[in-house]
C-alpha cells in the first residue's frame, strides 16, 4: 500500500483525496493546510470550475499538520502530493525529495526554469520519482491522440494545431502575478506545451505574436519551428475578457493517414462540443471512436492511477516526468520572451 500526505487543501487538493478514492494500491494518510477550518474537515467554501462542491468530510484517523516539515518528516509516508501554489512547487518538492519520499505535484512544475531543473536534479540524487500532474493526457479525446501518435496506427506525424482559451479568471486576484501564478502561459497554455513537447519532441525555437498584460502574456499564438521543416505545430492560447464562454480547448492533429478533429467549450452554463473527436482517414472514411467518460474527474482517477503504476513499479512515467515538464516550462518561457521582444527566439 502506497502512503500519501497532501500538502493544501485546495481545489486541487480536494479533487485529488476524491480521485485517490477510486484508486487501489494507495491511500491518503496525511494533510498539511494552515486554513484550520479546512484541516478540521469543514470544505465547504472549496469550489472550483468543474465536479463537486467541497462538503464536510470525516478527517478522523487522519494526521494533519499546519508545518509542511513535521508532515515530511512522517515515516509512514511514500509521497507527498503537493497540491500548493506554484511558487512553491520547487521548495516543498525538493524538501520531499531529500527525505527520501516520492513527489507528486501539480502543474506548473514551478515558475522558473532554474527552479524546475533543480527539482529534477533534486530527484535524481535522491533516486525517487517526481512527478508533475498533466491531466490533459488522461482526457478521452487527448488518450486517443497520444496513442494514434505514439503507435505510428496513422503513420508519421506531420504537425497540428492546439486551441485553450479561457474567460478573464475575474475570481483569481494573484492570476497575471508572475512571481504567484504566472497568467495564462504557465496557468493554461502549459498544458498544451506539455503535449506538443510530448508528441513532438522539443522544438528548435519558438515565434509567438499577440499582447502582454504586464509582464505576462495575455493572448496569443506560437509557431513552434523544428529541424523537421515538414513538422508545422501552432497554437493559441490565453484569455478573452467575454464571461460567456468560460472554456475551450481544441486541436486538429495531421498525420500521414489521417487528420484528428476536436472541439469542445462552455458556453454560458452548457458544455458545447463543436466537434467531437473525428477521425478523417486517408480512404475518405469519417470515424468517430467510442470514448469513456468526458468527466474531468475520472481523467484525476486516470492520472492517480499511473502514478501508482509508476511507484509500484519502480517504471517511470512518460507521461508525468519531471523533465518532460521542466521542458514544457522552458517553451513556455521562450514564448513569453519572443512575444515581448517580437522575434523568434531559439529554445
Amino acid at each position: 500500500m502506497i502512503n500519501v500526505g497532501i500538502a493544501g487543501i485546495g481545489f486541487m487538493g480536494m479533487t485529488h483525496y476524491n480521485a485517490y478514492q477510486k484508486v487501489r494500491g494507495v491511500r491518503v494518510c496525511a494533510f498539511c493546510e494552515q486554513d484550520k477550518k479546512r484541516l478540521a474537515g469543514d470544505w465547504r467554501s472549496i469550489k472550483g470550475n468543474f465536479g463537486p462542491q467541497g462538503t464536510m468530510m470525516d478527517l478522523s484517523g487522519m494526521d494533519c499538520y499546519t508545518e509542511l516539515d513535521e508532515m515530511i518528516a512522517n515515516d509512514k509516508l511514500d509521497v507527498i502530493d503537493v497540491c500548493l501554489p506554484p511558487s512553491l512547487h520547487a521548495k516543498v518538492a525538493v524538501a520531499a525529495l531529500k527525505a527520501g519520499k516520492h513527489v507528486f505535484c501539480e502543474k506548473p512544475i514551478s515558475l522558473v526554469a532554474a527552479d524546475a531543473k533543480r527539482m529534477v536534479a533534486a530527484a535524481d540524487r535522491a533516486g525517487k520519482q517526481l512527478m508533475i500532474g498533466r491531466v490533459l493526457p488522461f482526457l478521452p479525446e487527448y488518450d486517443f491522440a497520444y496513442k494514434a501518435i505514439d503507435s505510428g496506427k496513422y503513420g508519421r506525424l506531420l504537425g497540428g494545431h492546439f486551441k485553450r482559451i479561457i474567460s478573464d479568471p475575474l475570481w483569481l486576484p494573484d492570476f497575471y502575478n508572475p512571481e504567484k501564478v504566472g497568467g495564462p502561459m504557465l496557468d493554461l497554455h502549459v498544458h498544451d506545451a506539455h503535449f506538443i513537447r510530448l508528441v513532438c519532441g522539443m522544438p528548435a525555437a519558438v515565434q509567438t505574436v499577440g499582447r502582454m498584460r504586464g509582464e505576462v502574456a495575455e493572448l496569443f499564438t506560437t509557431q513552434f519551428l523544428f529541424g523537421d521543416s515538414d513538422l508545422a505545430v501552432t497554437a493559441a492560447s490565453g484569455v478573452i475578457n467575454q464571461q460567456g464562454r468560460g472554456f475551450t480547448h481544441a486541436y486538429e492533429i495531421y498525420l500521414e493517414k489521417a487528420t484528428l478533429l476536436f472541439d469542445a467549450a462552455g458556453i454560458g452554463k452548457d458544455w458545447v462540443v463543436g466537434y467531437p473527436l473525428t477521425v478523417l482517414t486517408d480512404k475518405g472514411r469519417v470515424v468517430r471512436p467510442k470514448l469513456g467518460s468526458g468527466d474531468m474527474c475520472d481523467a484525476f482517477v486516470a492520472e492517480l492511477k499511473e502514478v501508482v503504476r509508476a511507484i509500484s513499479t519502480g517504471t517511470p512515467s512518460p507521461l508525468l516526468a519531471g523533465q518532460l515538464a521542466s521542458d514544457a516550462l522552458l517553451l513556455c518561457q521562450k514564448q513569453t520572451q519572443s512575444l515581448a521582444r517580437g522575434r523568434a527566439v531559439k529554445v
